[in-house]
């Protein structure tokens, strides 16, 4: 398992959960068409699982992967491995143990596989502010930390927005601490394997 290579996206995963409620959609309206034109039927066989997608979409993947986040803190807890730091965002979660030197990772679009790895493996750690514009345009709109694990680029985005904010803001600030943070814990935990 500590030699295995990382994959973010589960490509399987990630066209089942975009197209099964397309094609459940489409096989509903199809039925609705040649067998209820129209009536109560129809209308329940086009609007249940248009809204049923809609939720999917909306709140499937992000339940599969708070379940998955239980499971791993469950199973690191009744392991050997210290959860000394531990990191959620919208497409990863990040546990550190500097302890052991040891790294645990959980992608969103790929839940059903999660890595603990040496700290060793890191051969790269970053902060990106974002910072983009010029004079009093200057800002940004995201903070993240960055690590790179066998040549993959992990980004961890410590704060998002969909508007820029100015580098002096309490948001980007914040969202640069947090990633100096993370970075500073991962190099610790990097410089405590003895791989």
């Amino acid at each position: 398992m500590e030699e295995e290579k990382i994959k973010k996206i589960n490509v399987a995963y990630l066209l089942g959960y975009i197209f099964i409620p397309i094609l459940i959609c489409a096989i509903c309206f199809a039925i609705s068409a040649v067998y209820f034109p129209k009536g109560n039927m129809a209308v329940i066989l086009i609007l249940g699982p248009s809204f049923m997608s809609f939720a999917w979409w909306i709140l499937g993947g992000r339940f599969i992967y708070k379940q998955k986040q239980k499971k791993l803190q469950n199973e690191l807890q009744q392991s050997e491995f210290d959860s000394n730091q531990t990191f959620y965002s919208d497409s990863s979660m990040i546990i550190v143990d500097e302890n052991h030197g040891k790294i645990a990772i959980l992608f969103f679009w790929n839940p059903f596989k999660s890595y603990v790895l040496p700290a060793s493996r890191i051969t790269k750690t970053w902060v990106d502010d974002g910072r983009g514009g010029a004079g009093i345009l200057e800002g940004s709109s995201r903070v993240s930390f960055l690590f790179e694990i066998d040549g993959i680029k992990i980004r961890v985005n410590t704060f998002t927005s969909n508007q820029r904010w100015r580098m002096d803001s309490d948001y980007i600030l914040t969202g640069i601490s947090k990633a100096d943070l993370m970075v500073n814990v991962l190099e610790t935990a990097r410089s405590k394997d003895k791989r």
